[in-house]
């Protein structure tokens, strides 16, 4: 190791830069929780906890957006196309 280093050149924050649309924060989970999207991560050959935490939200908001009846017809949708 070097006595002393030169950090004039240094720069703060995430080493990789924020995508757009993208906003970083600190949130609070409770452990079951985490563990639960890491297991479902690890179980699906890996990927990103945070995406699939991410996509759980979406989903929550779309249903809750959604009326009943043009939920009830989207699944339908899926369920005939898997058929097909």
């Amino acid at each position: 190791m070097k006595e002393e280093y030169d950090f004039s050149q240094g720069k703060r924050g995430a080493i990789d830069p924020i995508p757009p649309g993208k906003t970083r924060i600190t949130i609070r989970l409770d452990d079951d929780i985490l563990v639960w999207f890491r297991a479902e991560v690890n179980a699906a050959g890996g990927g990103n906890y945070q995406t699939l935490i991410n996509n759980a939200l979406r989903e929550y908001i779309q249903q809750r957006k959604e009326p009943l009846e043009d939920t009830l017809r989207r699944v339908l949708r899926e369920e005939l196309q898997k058929l097909s």
